[in-house]
């Protein structure tokens, strides 16, 4: 049997494959004491206690900006969105640092104690009257001071702090806890699934009970004592990372992640009149030609890549210069083709990436304006007791601490046994079920709207906040699903060295759907505005705006969204290397291949790709 073309040595692709890995003082890591599920749950913990300080922030900070900052309530809320938005954004410069520099352990370490310190400074401002504007009553016709000067630079100082640390913090938190889990270790690997069901499980904990308790603190005891909660559930936080440290795999980090990506694009320019040769075998460091049973152990993240037929151009990055000489191209003359297939994934997932940011924008109407319905309902349950308006947020937690288990626990296996995955559905199809049930939240949203609005204006009447709720259980449902299935197609479509920085992408779309937000809140303001009034969202009083037709608008972009989806997820093509095949049932051309353990049928042409063959 011969392999056309020059073929991997056994002992190169062994160390393509090897997981480097090590523990808190740089010794190689022990299978039997590092890892697993024991070190995870320490992760998990940081995820919970973090997710609740930062959720009662978030959450809640549109009352206190209104409130005690006295901002107007398109401002306000621009300034919640754009506060959020700049956590997520963020996350891009935590995944960089971890990646080439810190490591995710010391990345999460630090900026821990950053957002920690933006808890305090909040808590101090919001309880200390000579840092904040005078008290006056918003809504009532009294004129109330904006904060200016010294005391707004303290609020945004704070906040931003807050922004710092909690998006370095995230990415890592997720991509930390992944590591774990080895993947050449199929026990460990079908663990994975699981334990991204269990961050996000951790995650409704979080915000469970940041919308209950805490909210609940903030309203009754102060804003001062609820951020001083936060900083607390911080610090337990921070505590739950230390605890682990013996017990963590940590990967070392590479260097700069952006250079051999800048290194592709400058060589592909440089060469831009070469001609691509016909046979792909000819391109500089191409391992098409592996033998078969070595993928069989070969890690899902392997530095050795496959060659595929998409952005062919990139490939001329990879043409050797016959000049007659044996010297040494430069490598931002001359990359391999794992270096190509590496920058040619990144550029793949860029348009499932911006599918996902309409729908956090969605996600940012529950958390401003959906708010601001609430304090306009009738939250009285008892004589004595009132449901703080940002609490309504807890109701789809409330479901999915319920749901998630199930999730994991019976839909899994049920569609494990009928598709073979070990996730029972592929990460892409989790994410489009998602974005097309966020829809509904929204014609919900718009139906409710416009009967609250009548109510008030026709009758007097102020319906119950109840009447709302659908709106944020159906966006809990969509979230299960498009939540978890992107970070998890994030992070397997990513390479050594480059966990963190992708998981990182999926937070980044949550930064542009805030951004996005803001965005078409003042656009609809201007377009929408005549000489005679204003815009649909305008007015402070929700009453006298249009906020259902901005609801409908919302609908009616999610749908068009969620077409696109389908359109992109169809055009995706996973690299083989990446997307081994299924041991129980053949691989389909250009569809998801992420969730197997071998790499079988090594004659059958995939799609997008040149395979092993065999002469």
């Amino acid at each position: 049997m011969k392999l056309r073309g020059d073929s991997m040595s056994i002992s190169e692709a062994a160390d393509a494959v090897e997981d480097i890995s090590v523990d808190w003082r740089g010794r190689p890591c022990k299978p039997t004491k590092h890892g697993g599920m024991k070190a995870a749950v320490f992760v998990l913990g940081l995820q919970g206690f973090e997710m609740m300080a930062i959720a009662a922030v978030g959450n809640n900070l549109i009352t206190y900006v209104l409130n005690e900052m006295h901002f107007p309530l398109s401002k306000s809320a621009n300034i919640v969105t754009n506060f959020i938005g700049t956590v997520f954004l963020l996350s891009l410069f935590g995944g960089f640092l971890s990646d080439s520099y810190l490591g995710s352990f010391w990345t999460m370490l630090i900026f821990g104690f950053v957002e920690l310190s933006g808890f305090i400074l909040l808590s101090v401002q919001a309880h200390l009257p000579q840092l904040r504007p005078p008290s006056c009553k918003v809504m009532s016709s009294e004129y109330c001071q904006e904060a200016k000067g010294y005391k707004a630079l303290i609020f945004f100082a704070a906040i931003y702090l807050v922004a710092l640390g909690s998006g370095c913090l995230k990415p890592n938190i997720i991509s930390h806890g992944a590591d774990q889990f080895r993947k050449e270790d199929t026990k460990q690997s079908k663990k994975l699934s699981t334990y991204f069901n269990c961050a996000y499980f951790a995650f409704c904990m979080g915000e469970l009970i940041a919308l209950t308790v805490l909210v609940w603190v903030q309203t009754h005891s102060g804003m001062d004592v609820g951020f001083g909660v936060s900083a607390a559930a911080m610090t337990l936080g921070l505590i739950s990372l230390v605890f682990g440290t013996s017990l963590y795999r940590n990967k070392p980090p590479r260097g700069s992640i952006f250079t051999p990506i800048a290194q592709v694009f400058v060589a592909a320019f440089t060469k831009r009149k070469q001609i691509c040769p016909s046979n792909t075998e000819m391109l500089h460091g191409n391992q098409n030609n592996v033998p078969n049973h070595l993928f069989v152990t070969m890690s899902p993240n392997v530095t050795t890549l496959l060659h595929t037929e998409k952005f062919r151009f990139l490939d001329k990055a990879c043409i050797k210069t016959e000049d007659g000489t044996e010297r040494t191209e430069s490598p931002w003359r001359l990359c391999t083709v794992s270096q190509v297939e590496q920058v040619k994934i990144i550029i793949s997932v860029v348009p499932i990436f911006a599918c996902t940011i309409i729908f956090n924008t969605i996600l940012a109407q529950l958390q401003t304006f959906s708010v601001q319905q609430g304090s306009t309902m009738n939250a009285r349950i008892t004589e004595s007791f009132k449901i703080p308006p940002a609490s309504l947020q807890a109701i789809p937690y409330i479901m999915l601490i319920f749901l998630v288990p199930l999730y994991e626990t019976v839909f899994v296996p049920t569609a494990r046994k009928v598709t073979g995955r070990d996730s029972g559905i592929s990460p892409l199809q989790r994410v489009g079920t998602g974005l097309f049930i966020a829809t509904f939240s929204m014609v919900s949203a718009a139906v409710i709207e416009r009967k609250r609005r009548n109510s008030a204006l026709h009758s007097n009447e102020a319906l119950s906040i109840f009447w709302i709720a659908p709106q944020f259980l159906i966006f809990g449902l969509s979230e299960m699903f498009t939540a978890v299935g992107l970070i998890e197609f994030f992070y397997k479509q990513s390479l050594e060295g480059m966990q963190s920085f992708l998981t990182a992408m999926t937070y980044c779309s949550y930064s542009f759907g805030f951004y996005l937000s803001s965005l078409l809140v003042s656009l609809v303001n201007k377009v929408t505005s005549t000489s005679s009034r204003g815009g649909w969202l305008s007015d402070n009083d929700l009453n006298k705006d249009r906020l259902d037709r901005f609801y409908w608008l919302l609908a009616a972009l999610s749908l068009v969204n969620f077409f696109n989806y389908l359109f992109w997820s169809n055009w995706y093509c996973y690299n083989p290397t990446l997307s081994p095949t299924n041991t129980n049932s053949p691989p389909e051309d250009g569809k998801d291949l992420e969730n197997s353990s071998n790499f079988k049928y090594p004659s059958r042409h995939i799609e997008g790709s040149h395979n092993i063959i065999i002469t």
